[in-house]
Protein backbone atom coordinates (compact mmCIF):
# COMPACT_ATOMS: atom_id res chain seq x y z
CA UNK A 1 0.00 0.00 0.00
CA UNK A 2 1.21 3.53 -1.64
CA UNK A 3 2.34 5.81 1.48
CA UNK A 4 -1.05 7.81 2.12
CA UNK A 5 -1.56 11.52 4.22
CA UNK A 6 -4.95 11.25 3.75
CA UNK A 7 -5.29 7.76 5.18
CA UNK A 8 -1.89 8.43 7.70
CA UNK A 9 -4.64 11.56 8.91
CA UNK A 10 -7.55 9.42 10.03
CA UNK A 11 -8.45 8.01 13.68
CA UNK A 12 -9.09 4.07 13.72
CA UNK A 13 -13.04 4.68 13.94
CA UNK A 14 -12.86 7.28 10.63
CA UNK A 15 -10.70 4.19 8.99
CA UNK A 16 -13.34 1.89 9.96
CA UNK A 17 -16.06 3.85 8.85
CA UNK A 18 -14.65 4.53 5.34
CA UNK A 19 -13.74 0.65 5.31
CA UNK A 20 -17.45 0.16 5.82
CA UNK A 21 -17.96 2.93 2.76
CA UNK A 22 -15.90 1.05 0.44
CA UNK A 23 -17.58 -2.39 1.19
CA UNK A 24 -21.30 -1.19 0.93
CA UNK A 25 -20.03 0.84 -2.65
CA UNK A 26 -18.33 -2.61 -3.95
CA UNK A 27 -20.79 -5.00 -3.15
CA UNK A 28 -19.02 -6.21 0.22
CA UNK A 29 -16.84 -7.96 -2.52
CA UNK A 30 -12.77 -7.65 -2.41
CA UNK A 31 -11.83 -5.63 -5.15
CA UNK A 32 -8.77 -7.46 -6.59
CA UNK A 33 -10.25 -10.96 -6.04
CA UNK A 34 -13.84 -10.72 -6.82
CA UNK A 35 -14.75 -12.84 -3.75
CA UNK A 36 -16.74 -11.60 -0.36
CA UNK A 37 -15.18 -10.10 2.17
CA UNK A 38 -16.61 -10.59 5.79
CA UNK A 39 -15.41 -7.90 7.81
CA UNK A 40 -15.88 -9.72 10.87
CA UNK A 41 -13.86 -12.48 9.92
CA UNK A 42 -11.38 -11.08 7.25
CA UNK A 43 -8.21 -8.60 7.53
CA UNK A 44 -8.97 -5.60 5.10
CA UNK A 45 -6.93 -3.17 2.90
CA UNK A 46 -7.50 -0.09 2.11
CA UNK A 47 -5.49 0.91 -1.14
CA UNK A 48 -4.81 3.02 -4.10
CA UNK A 49 -6.87 2.30 -7.03
CA UNK A 50 -4.51 4.28 -9.35
CA UNK A 51 -0.81 4.42 -7.36
CA UNK A 52 0.42 7.43 -6.35
CA UNK A 53 3.02 7.22 -8.36
CA UNK A 54 1.06 6.92 -11.58
CA UNK A 55 -0.05 10.30 -10.29
CA UNK A 56 -3.22 8.50 -8.60
CA UNK A 57 -5.63 10.92 -6.17
CA UNK A 58 -4.83 10.55 -1.94
CA UNK A 59 -8.41 10.80 -1.89
CA UNK A 60 -11.84 8.67 -1.78
CA UNK A 61 -12.46 8.64 -5.24
CA UNK A 62 -9.56 6.54 -5.61
CA UNK A 63 -9.56 4.34 -2.90
CA UNK A 64 -10.57 0.56 -2.71
CA UNK A 65 -11.06 -2.39 0.21
CA UNK A 66 -9.61 -5.32 -0.46
CA UNK A 67 -8.37 -8.57 1.52
CA UNK A 68 -5.07 -8.47 3.39
CA UNK A 69 -3.63 -11.42 1.57
CA UNK A 70 -5.39 -10.26 -1.49
CA UNK A 71 -3.19 -6.57 -1.67
CA UNK A 72 -0.04 -8.47 -0.10
CA UNK A 73 0.24 -10.76 -2.76
CA UNK A 74 -0.72 -8.70 -5.85
CA UNK A 75 0.99 -9.05 -8.88
CA UNK A 76 0.80 -4.93 -10.23
CA UNK A 77 0.38 -1.91 -7.66
CA UNK A 78 -2.69 -0.77 -9.94
CA UNK A 79 -5.40 -1.90 -8.54
CA UNK A 80 -7.23 -2.43 -11.95
CA UNK A 81 -4.25 -4.55 -13.15
CA UNK A 82 -4.03 -6.26 -10.35
CA UNK A 83 -8.01 -7.28 -10.27
CA UNK A 84 -7.09 -8.05 -14.02
CA UNK A 85 -4.87 -10.76 -13.53
CA UNK A 86 -6.67 -11.87 -10.24
CA UNK A 87 -9.52 -12.33 -12.91
CA UNK A 88 -6.85 -14.32 -15.66
CA UNK A 89 -5.49 -16.15 -12.47
CA UNK A 90 -8.78 -18.17 -12.11
CA UNK A 91 -9.56 -18.65 -15.72
CA UNK A 92 -6.32 -20.58 -15.74
CA UNK A 93 -6.34 -22.13 -12.65
CA UNK A 94 -10.09 -23.63 -13.74
CA UNK A 95 -8.41 -25.06 -17.08
CA UNK A 96 -5.43 -26.76 -14.84
CA UNK A 97 -8.16 -28.22 -13.09
CA UNK A 98 -9.68 -29.94 -16.05
CA UNK A 99 -6.35 -31.11 -16.70
CA UNK A 100 -5.95 -28.91 -19.68
CA UNK A 101 -3.65 -26.09 -20.82
CA UNK A 102 -4.68 -22.40 -20.33
CA UNK A 103 -5.03 -20.88 -23.95
CA UNK A 104 -7.40 -18.23 -25.63
CA UNK A 105 -10.38 -20.72 -25.82
CA UNK A 106 -10.68 -20.43 -21.94
CA UNK A 107 -10.62 -16.78 -21.80
CA UNK A 108 -13.15 -16.56 -24.56
CA UNK A 109 -15.53 -18.90 -22.74
CA UNK A 110 -15.22 -17.04 -19.76
CA UNK A 111 -16.10 -13.72 -21.26
CA UNK A 112 -19.27 -15.70 -23.20
CA UNK A 113 -17.19 -15.78 -26.33
CA UNK A 114 -16.68 -18.56 -29.25
CA UNK A 115 -20.55 -18.84 -29.44
CA UNK A 116 -21.43 -18.35 -33.53
CA UNK A 117 -20.31 -18.92 -36.59
CA UNK A 118 -19.30 -16.23 -39.57
CA UNK A 119 -22.07 -15.98 -41.94
CA UNK A 120 -20.82 -14.22 -44.69
CA UNK A 121 -20.41 -13.99 -48.89
CA UNK A 122 -17.72 -12.48 -51.16
CA UNK A 123 -18.95 -9.93 -54.04
CA UNK A 124 -16.79 -7.57 -56.38
CA UNK A 125 -13.65 -8.11 -54.08
CA UNK A 126 -15.65 -7.30 -50.92
CA UNK A 127 -16.55 -9.76 -47.25
CA UNK A 128 -20.09 -8.69 -46.41
CA UNK A 129 -21.19 -10.41 -43.40
CA UNK A 130 -23.78 -9.51 -40.71
CA UNK A 131 -23.84 -10.36 -37.03
CA UNK A 132 -27.66 -11.62 -37.01
CA UNK A 133 -27.14 -13.75 -34.43
CA UNK A 134 -26.58 -10.61 -31.66
CA UNK A 135 -29.79 -8.81 -33.78
CA UNK A 136 -27.26 -6.79 -35.48
CA UNK A 137 -28.32 -7.12 -39.31
CA UNK A 138 -26.41 -4.28 -40.44
CA UNK A 139 -24.29 -5.57 -43.60
CA UNK A 140 -20.61 -4.95 -42.88
CA UNK A 141 -17.85 -4.90 -45.69
CA UNK A 142 -14.39 -5.20 -45.88
CA UNK A 143 -11.85 -5.34 -49.19
CA UNK A 144 -10.59 -8.67 -49.96
CA UNK A 145 -7.10 -8.50 -50.24
CA UNK A 146 -4.70 -10.77 -52.71
CA UNK A 147 -1.31 -11.56 -51.75
CA UNK A 148 0.81 -11.94 -54.82
CA UNK A 149 3.20 -14.07 -53.47
CA UNK A 150 1.16 -16.75 -51.90
CA UNK A 151 -2.00 -16.55 -53.06
CA UNK A 152 -3.97 -15.85 -50.26
CA UNK A 153 -6.90 -13.60 -50.02
CA UNK A 154 -7.37 -11.50 -46.63
CA UNK A 155 -9.36 -9.31 -44.91
CA UNK A 156 -9.56 -6.80 -42.05
CA UNK A 157 -12.40 -7.27 -39.76
CA UNK A 158 -13.57 -6.28 -36.29
CA UNK A 159 -15.13 -9.30 -34.93
CA UNK A 160 -17.17 -9.39 -31.68
CA UNK A 161 -15.62 -12.17 -29.00
CA UNK A 162 -18.88 -14.05 -29.32
CA UNK A 163 -17.54 -14.75 -33.20
CA UNK A 164 -14.15 -15.54 -31.89
CA UNK A 165 -12.67 -19.29 -31.60
CA UNK A 166 -8.91 -20.17 -30.78
CA UNK A 167 -7.34 -22.05 -33.62
CA UNK A 168 -5.98 -25.15 -31.35
CA UNK A 169 -4.51 -26.92 -34.66
CA UNK A 170 -2.77 -24.72 -35.90
CA UNK A 171 -1.87 -22.90 -32.60
CA UNK A 172 -2.10 -25.55 -29.70
CA UNK A 173 0.04 -23.72 -27.70
CA UNK A 174 -0.81 -22.06 -24.25
CA UNK A 175 -0.48 -19.01 -22.63
CA UNK A 176 2.59 -18.04 -20.83
CA UNK A 177 4.40 -15.14 -18.40
CA UNK A 178 4.38 -12.87 -21.39
CA UNK A 179 0.73 -12.00 -20.70
CA UNK A 180 1.24 -9.66 -17.52
CA UNK A 181 3.20 -8.02 -18.94
CA UNK A 182 1.11 -6.90 -22.19
CA UNK A 183 -1.67 -6.84 -19.87
CA UNK A 184 0.38 -3.80 -18.04
CA UNK A 185 1.25 -2.21 -21.36
CA UNK A 186 -2.16 -2.11 -22.72
CA UNK A 187 -3.65 -0.83 -20.02
CA UNK A 188 -1.06 2.19 -20.05
CA UNK A 189 -3.15 3.53 -22.81
CA UNK A 190 -0.17 2.18 -25.76
CA UNK A 191 -2.00 0.99 -28.70
CA UNK A 192 -1.78 -2.60 -30.41
CA UNK A 193 0.71 -2.95 -32.89
CA UNK A 194 0.32 -6.49 -34.53
CA UNK A 195 -3.57 -7.42 -35.39
CA UNK A 196 -4.07 -11.25 -34.24
CA UNK A 197 -4.24 -13.35 -37.28
CA UNK A 198 -6.93 -15.72 -37.72
CA UNK A 199 -8.77 -18.43 -40.17
CA UNK A 200 -12.14 -19.27 -41.54
CA UNK A 201 -12.78 -23.16 -40.79
CA UNK A 202 -16.18 -24.47 -41.50
CA UNK A 203 -17.83 -21.56 -40.84
CA UNK A 204 -15.95 -20.53 -37.21
CA UNK A 205 -13.27 -17.46 -37.07
CA UNK A 206 -10.34 -19.12 -35.71
CA UNK A 207 -7.35 -17.10 -34.33
CA UNK A 208 -4.69 -18.53 -34.97
CA UNK A 209 -1.37 -16.13 -33.90
CA UNK A 210 -1.59 -13.12 -31.73
CA UNK A 211 -3.37 -15.41 -29.13
CA UNK A 212 -1.89 -13.25 -26.40
CA UNK A 213 -2.52 -9.86 -27.70
CA UNK A 214 -6.22 -10.98 -28.01
CA UNK A 215 -6.84 -12.62 -24.21
CA UNK A 216 -4.79 -9.16 -22.81
CA UNK A 217 -7.12 -6.89 -24.66
CA UNK A 218 -10.08 -9.33 -24.14
CA UNK A 219 -9.02 -9.24 -19.94
CA UNK A 220 -8.93 -5.56 -20.62
CA UNK A 221 -12.58 -5.45 -21.13
CA UNK A 222 -12.32 -5.54 -25.24
CA UNK A 223 -15.92 -6.62 -26.52
CA UNK A 224 -14.05 -6.64 -30.75
CA UNK A 225 -11.37 -7.30 -32.35
CA UNK A 226 -9.77 -5.99 -35.49
CA UNK A 227 -8.18 -9.50 -37.45
CA UNK A 228 -6.56 -10.07 -40.61
CA UNK A 229 -9.03 -13.09 -41.82
CA UNK A 230 -7.56 -14.99 -44.02
CA UNK A 231 -10.38 -16.90 -46.51
CA UNK A 232 -10.24 -20.64 -48.07
CA UNK A 233 -6.68 -20.94 -47.07
CA UNK A 234 -5.18 -24.63 -46.71
CA UNK A 235 -4.60 -25.47 -43.07
CA UNK A 236 -1.35 -27.52 -44.08
CA UNK A 237 0.32 -24.71 -45.78
CA UNK A 238 -0.69 -22.37 -42.74
CA UNK A 239 0.51 -24.69 -39.92
CA UNK A 240 3.72 -25.27 -41.81
CA UNK A 241 4.13 -21.42 -42.49
CA UNK A 242 3.75 -20.77 -38.50
CA UNK A 243 5.77 -23.12 -37.45
CA UNK A 244 8.80 -21.78 -39.68
CA UNK A 245 7.58 -17.96 -37.87
CA UNK A 246 8.24 -19.78 -34.61
CA UNK A 247 11.51 -21.69 -35.29
CA UNK A 248 13.57 -20.99 -38.68
CA UNK A 249 12.49 -17.78 -39.10
CA UNK A 250 12.72 -16.77 -35.26
CA UNK A 251 13.56 -12.83 -34.84
CA UNK A 252 13.68 -11.30 -31.97
CA UNK A 253 11.40 -7.65 -32.00
CA UNK A 254 13.90 -5.37 -31.19
CA UNK A 255 17.67 -6.42 -30.22
CA UNK A 256 19.29 -4.27 -27.40
CA UNK A 257 20.67 -1.33 -29.68
CA UNK A 258 17.79 -0.85 -31.39
CA UNK A 259 16.39 -0.45 -28.27
CA UNK A 260 19.01 2.29 -27.11
CA UNK A 261 18.21 4.24 -30.26
CA UNK A 262 13.98 3.96 -29.32
CA UNK A 263 15.12 5.24 -25.80
CA UNK A 264 17.50 8.08 -26.91
CA UNK A 265 14.58 9.42 -28.94
CA UNK A 266 11.96 9.17 -26.02
CA UNK A 267 14.48 10.80 -24.02
CA UNK A 268 14.93 14.06 -26.06
CA UNK A 269 11.45 14.27 -26.32
CA UNK A 270 10.94 14.12 -22.64
CA UNK A 271 13.46 17.05 -22.17
CA UNK A 272 11.60 19.00 -24.87
CA UNK A 273 8.42 18.46 -23.03
CA UNK A 274 9.72 19.38 -19.71
CA UNK A 275 11.07 22.87 -21.72
CA UNK A 276 7.38 23.26 -22.77
CA UNK A 277 5.77 22.62 -19.42
CA UNK A 278 8.05 25.05 -18.11
CA UNK A 279 8.34 27.94 -20.02
CA UNK A 280 11.65 27.32 -21.31
CA UNK A 281 13.58 27.09 -24.31
CA UNK A 282 14.74 24.84 -26.72
CA UNK A 283 18.54 26.05 -25.61
CA UNK A 284 17.49 26.31 -22.04
CA UNK A 285 19.10 23.16 -20.03
CA UNK A 286 19.08 24.64 -16.53
CA UNK A 287 17.23 21.64 -15.13
CA UNK A 288 18.92 18.32 -14.18
CA UNK A 289 18.16 14.73 -14.73
CA UNK A 290 17.07 14.57 -11.32
CA UNK A 291 14.29 17.25 -11.96
CA UNK A 292 13.30 15.00 -14.86
CA UNK A 293 12.18 11.86 -12.93
CA UNK A 294 11.01 13.89 -9.74
CA UNK A 295 8.35 15.45 -12.39
CA UNK A 296 7.57 13.00 -14.62
CA UNK A 297 7.22 10.73 -11.41
CA UNK A 298 4.50 8.88 -13.02
CA UNK A 299 7.22 6.84 -15.36
CA UNK A 300 9.74 7.13 -12.83
CA UNK A 301 11.68 4.09 -14.18
CA UNK A 302 11.28 4.76 -17.72
CA UNK A 303 12.78 8.16 -17.41
CA UNK A 304 15.73 6.80 -15.63
CA UNK A 305 16.41 4.53 -18.58
CA UNK A 306 15.82 6.53 -20.88
CA UNK A 307 18.73 8.79 -19.78
CA UNK A 308 21.16 5.71 -19.39
CA UNK A 309 20.27 4.26 -22.81
CA UNK A 310 20.37 7.51 -24.45
CA UNK A 311 23.76 8.03 -23.13
CA UNK A 312 25.15 4.38 -24.32
CA UNK A 313 23.47 4.88 -27.22
CA UNK A 314 25.53 8.25 -28.10
CA UNK A 315 28.25 6.70 -27.41
CA UNK A 316 27.84 3.66 -29.12
CA UNK A 317 26.53 5.61 -32.40
CA UNK A 318 28.70 8.11 -32.91
CA UNK A 319 30.47 8.61 -36.30
CA UNK A 320 33.78 9.29 -33.76
CA UNK A 321 33.74 6.06 -32.47
CA UNK A 322 36.29 4.26 -34.32
CA UNK A 323 35.27 1.06 -32.53
CA UNK A 324 31.59 1.32 -34.62
CA UNK A 325 32.56 -0.28 -37.58
CA UNK A 326 33.51 -3.08 -35.88
CA UNK A 327 30.38 -4.26 -33.93
CA UNK A 328 27.64 -6.21 -35.18
CA UNK A 329 24.17 -4.42 -34.62
CA UNK A 330 22.45 -6.92 -36.57
CA UNK A 331 22.48 -9.95 -33.79
CA UNK A 332 24.61 -12.81 -34.57
CA UNK A 333 26.80 -13.49 -37.33
CA UNK A 334 30.58 -14.27 -38.40
CA UNK A 335 31.87 -11.33 -40.10
CA UNK A 336 32.64 -8.57 -36.98
CA UNK A 337 34.50 -9.33 -33.81
CA UNK A 338 32.21 -7.48 -31.69
CA UNK A 339 28.35 -8.39 -31.16
CA UNK A 340 26.31 -4.98 -29.85
CA UNK A 341 25.25 -7.57 -26.12
CA UNK A 342 29.42 -8.26 -25.72
CA UNK A 343 30.14 -4.21 -26.43
CA UNK A 344 27.09 -3.23 -23.46
CA UNK A 345 28.21 -5.71 -21.34
CA UNK A 346 31.79 -5.31 -21.11
CA UNK A 347 32.77 -1.67 -21.95
CA UNK A 348 29.63 0.25 -21.54
CA UNK A 349 28.10 -1.73 -18.43
CA UNK A 350 31.63 -0.86 -17.05
CA UNK A 351 31.60 2.70 -17.44
CA UNK A 352 28.11 3.60 -17.81
CA UNK A 353 26.28 3.10 -14.38
CA UNK A 354 22.59 2.54 -14.52
CA UNK A 355 21.97 3.94 -11.37
CA UNK A 356 23.64 7.48 -11.36
CA UNK A 357 20.90 10.49 -12.17
CA UNK A 358 22.59 13.82 -12.08
CA UNK A 359 21.78 17.07 -9.89
CA UNK A 360 23.59 18.59 -11.36
CA UNK A 361 22.22 21.22 -14.94
CA UNK A 362 22.00 19.87 -18.19
CA UNK A 363 24.20 22.50 -19.48
CA UNK A 364 26.29 22.59 -16.24
CA UNK A 365 30.28 23.63 -17.21
CA UNK A 366 29.11 23.25 -20.73
CA UNK A 367 31.31 25.59 -22.07
CA UNK A 368 34.45 24.71 -20.08
CA UNK A 369 34.03 20.96 -21.38
CA UNK A 370 33.99 20.07 -17.63
CA UNK A 371 30.03 18.92 -18.41
CA UNK A 372 29.82 15.42 -16.54
CA UNK A 373 28.01 13.20 -19.51
CA UNK A 374 29.79 15.27 -22.04
CA UNK A 375 32.79 13.92 -20.36
CA UNK A 376 31.71 10.49 -19.95
CA UNK A 377 30.67 10.25 -23.41
CA UNK A 378 33.57 11.89 -25.10
CA UNK A 379 36.63 9.77 -22.48
CA UNK A 380 34.41 6.47 -23.69
CA UNK A 381 34.78 7.37 -27.19
CA UNK A 382 38.71 7.95 -26.84
CA UNK A 383 38.79 4.49 -24.92
CA UNK A 384 37.34 2.74 -27.60
CA UNK A 385 39.18 4.36 -30.24
CA UNK A 386 42.32 3.38 -28.69
CA UNK A 387 41.13 -0.56 -28.57
CA UNK A 388 40.25 0.57 -32.19
CA UNK A 389 43.53 1.57 -32.82
CA UNK A 390 45.42 -1.09 -31.04
CA UNK A 391 43.67 -4.52 -31.19
CA UNK A 392 41.52 -4.10 -34.44
CA UNK A 393 42.85 -1.52 -37.15
CA UNK A 394 44.82 -3.21 -39.66
CA UNK A 395 44.72 -6.15 -37.82
CA UNK A 396 41.68 -7.77 -37.81
CA UNK A 397 40.41 -9.16 -41.03
CA UNK A 398 36.46 -8.94 -41.91
CA UNK A 399 37.08 -11.00 -45.07
CA UNK A 400 38.28 -13.49 -42.53
CA UNK A 401 35.78 -12.92 -39.88
CA UNK A 402 35.10 -15.35 -36.89
CA UNK A 403 33.44 -18.60 -38.47
CA UNK A 404 34.75 -21.37 -36.52
CA UNK A 405 38.63 -19.92 -36.29
CA UNK A 406 39.11 -21.91 -33.17
CA UNK A 407 37.90 -25.18 -35.36
CA UNK A 408 39.77 -24.77 -37.98
CA UNK A 409 42.89 -24.49 -36.48
CA UNK A 410 42.50 -27.37 -34.02
CA UNK A 411 41.76 -29.13 -37.47
CA UNK A 412 45.18 -28.30 -38.64
CA UNK A 413 43.16 -25.92 -40.90
CA UNK A 414 44.28 -22.54 -39.67
CA UNK A 415 47.21 -21.55 -41.21
CA UNK A 416 45.51 -19.04 -43.64
CA UNK A 417 44.72 -17.09 -40.48
CA UNK A 418 47.19 -14.73 -39.51
CA UNK A 419 48.27 -14.20 -35.75
CA UNK A 420 46.99 -10.04 -35.45
CA UNK A 421 43.86 -11.53 -36.95
CA UNK A 422 43.84 -14.19 -34.33
CA UNK A 423 44.57 -12.02 -31.65
CA UNK A 424 41.80 -9.72 -31.75
CA UNK A 425 39.57 -12.41 -32.29
CA UNK A 426 40.37 -13.67 -29.19
CA UNK A 427 40.43 -10.40 -27.39
CA UNK A 428 36.92 -9.60 -28.14
CA UNK A 429 35.29 -13.14 -27.10
CA UNK A 430 33.03 -12.03 -24.40
CA UNK A 431 34.29 -13.69 -21.46
CA UNK A 432 37.78 -12.74 -22.64
CA UNK A 433 37.06 -9.06 -22.84
CA UNK A 434 34.70 -8.98 -19.98
CA UNK A 435 37.84 -9.23 -17.50
CA UNK A 436 40.38 -7.04 -18.96
CA UNK A 437 37.99 -4.61 -18.91
CA UNK A 438 38.07 -4.82 -15.41
CA UNK A 439 41.73 -4.60 -15.46
CA UNK A 440 41.41 -1.42 -17.25
CA UNK A 441 38.91 -0.24 -14.69
CA UNK A 442 40.85 -1.13 -11.90
CA UNK A 443 43.93 0.92 -13.35
CA UNK A 444 41.88 4.16 -13.81
CA UNK A 445 40.53 3.91 -10.24
CA UNK A 446 44.31 3.20 -9.13
CA UNK A 447 45.66 6.32 -10.97
CA UNK A 448 42.79 8.69 -8.84
CA UNK A 449 43.86 6.81 -5.71
CA UNK A 450 47.48 7.45 -5.97
CA UNK A 451 46.66 11.01 -6.43
CA UNK A 452 45.28 11.66 -3.10
CA UNK A 453 42.33 13.36 -4.73
CA UNK A 454 38.46 12.72 -3.83
CA UNK A 455 37.32 11.18 -7.00
CA UNK A 456 33.71 8.99 -8.14
CA UNK A 457 34.86 5.53 -8.68
CA UNK A 458 31.84 4.07 -10.09
CA UNK A 459 31.70 7.00 -12.35
CA UNK A 460 35.09 7.02 -13.63
CA UNK A 461 35.35 8.90 -17.31
CA UNK A 462 32.82 11.88 -15.94
CA UNK A 463 35.70 13.46 -14.85
CA UNK A 464 38.39 14.66 -16.83
CA UNK A 465 41.56 12.08 -17.64
CA UNK A 466 45.10 13.53 -17.62
CA UNK A 467 47.14 12.93 -20.46
CA UNK A 468 49.39 10.81 -18.35
CA UNK A 469 46.67 8.46 -17.65
CA UNK A 470 45.72 7.97 -21.62
CA UNK A 471 49.21 6.99 -22.05
CA UNK A 472 49.14 4.20 -19.11
CA UNK A 473 45.51 3.13 -20.62
CA UNK A 474 47.16 2.70 -24.15
CA UNK A 475 50.56 0.84 -22.76
CA UNK A 476 48.10 -1.27 -20.70
CA UNK A 477 46.44 -2.29 -23.86
CA UNK A 478 49.46 -2.50 -26.05
CA UNK A 479 51.08 -4.91 -23.48
CA UNK A 480 47.64 -7.14 -23.42
CA UNK A 481 47.72 -7.53 -27.23
CA UNK A 482 51.60 -8.55 -27.09
CA UNK A 483 50.67 -11.56 -24.75
CA UNK A 484 51.39 -14.43 -26.02
CA UNK A 485 48.26 -16.92 -25.06
CA UNK A 486 46.32 -14.89 -28.22
CA UNK A 487 48.84 -16.28 -30.63
CA UNK A 488 49.24 -19.71 -29.12
CA UNK A 489 47.22 -22.19 -31.34
CA UNK A 490 47.86 -24.83 -29.49
CA UNK A 491 44.58 -24.29 -26.73
CA UNK A 492 42.40 -23.86 -29.93
CA UNK A 493 40.90 -27.27 -28.86
CA UNK A 494 40.94 -26.55 -24.65
CA UNK A 495 41.00 -22.98 -23.54
CA UNK A 496 39.77 -21.34 -26.60
CA UNK A 497 37.63 -24.81 -27.40
CA UNK A 498 34.19 -23.23 -27.12
CA UNK A 499 32.34 -20.65 -25.12
CA UNK A 500 33.65 -20.16 -21.68
CA UNK A 501 32.71 -18.72 -18.40
CA UNK A 502 33.46 -14.90 -17.18
CA UNK A 503 34.92 -16.99 -13.96
CA UNK A 504 36.99 -18.76 -16.42
CA UNK A 505 38.86 -15.89 -17.55
CA UNK A 506 38.90 -13.87 -14.33
CA UNK A 507 40.89 -16.86 -12.71
CA UNK A 508 43.71 -17.08 -15.33
CA UNK A 509 43.86 -13.16 -15.52
CA UNK A 510 44.16 -13.47 -11.63
CA UNK A 511 46.67 -16.85 -11.39
CA UNK A 512 47.93 -17.39 -14.89
CA UNK A 513 45.84 -20.91 -14.80
CA UNK A 514 42.65 -22.37 -15.62
CA UNK A 515 40.47 -23.55 -13.18
CA UNK A 516 41.75 -26.88 -13.33
CA UNK A 517 45.28 -25.79 -12.86
CA UNK A 518 46.43 -25.51 -16.62
CA UNK A 519 49.38 -22.91 -17.47
CA UNK A 520 47.67 -20.14 -19.45
CA UNK A 521 49.81 -16.94 -18.85
CA UNK A 522 53.62 -16.47 -17.76
CA UNK A 523 52.05 -14.31 -14.76
CA UNK A 524 49.01 -12.97 -13.44
CA UNK A 525 48.24 -9.73 -15.06
CA UNK A 526 49.58 -6.64 -13.22
CA UNK A 527 48.37 -3.16 -14.10
CA UNK A 528 50.97 -0.99 -12.65
CA UNK A 529 53.72 -3.34 -15.21
CA UNK A 530 51.52 -3.50 -17.77
CA UNK A 531 51.60 0.35 -18.34
CA UNK A 532 54.67 0.95 -17.95
CA UNK A 533 56.69 0.25 -21.55
CA UNK A 534 59.34 1.83 -22.69
CA UNK A 535 60.69 3.48 -19.74
CA UNK A 536 57.37 5.14 -19.15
Amino acid sequence: MGKSKYLDGLSKEEYDKLTRKLWEIQGHNCFICGEPIDLDLHHTNIDHIKPLVNNGKDDESNFAVTHEHCNKSKQDADLEVARTLAQLSKIIKDAEEKKETPSLKHVLLAVDGSKYDFTYKIDNGRLLYSFSDMADTTIHASDVFLDPLSGEESAFVKLPVEYLYHDEIINPRGLNSSISALIKEFHKGNPQLHLSLARLDDGKVKIFDGQHKAVAQIMLGTKELVVRLFLNTDVDRMIETNTNAGSKLKQIAFDKSIVRQLHDTLYAERIRKYQIEHGKSEDKLDFSEADMVEYFKGERGNIKTYIINSQKNTVTRTSENKLQSYINFEGRGSELPLSYSTFEKTLLSAFIDPKTILKTNLDYKIDEGLNPRVLERDQIITLCNILAEEILIGKYDKEIGTYRIEKKIADGKGNAIPDDHLVAYRLCKEEVMYNWVQYLKLLIQQHFSFTGAMFDAVNLFQQPIPDSLWVNIRNFVKSLVELPVWKDRSMASTVFGGKQTYDYWANIFKFAKTPDGRQVLATPLNTIEMMTRDGN
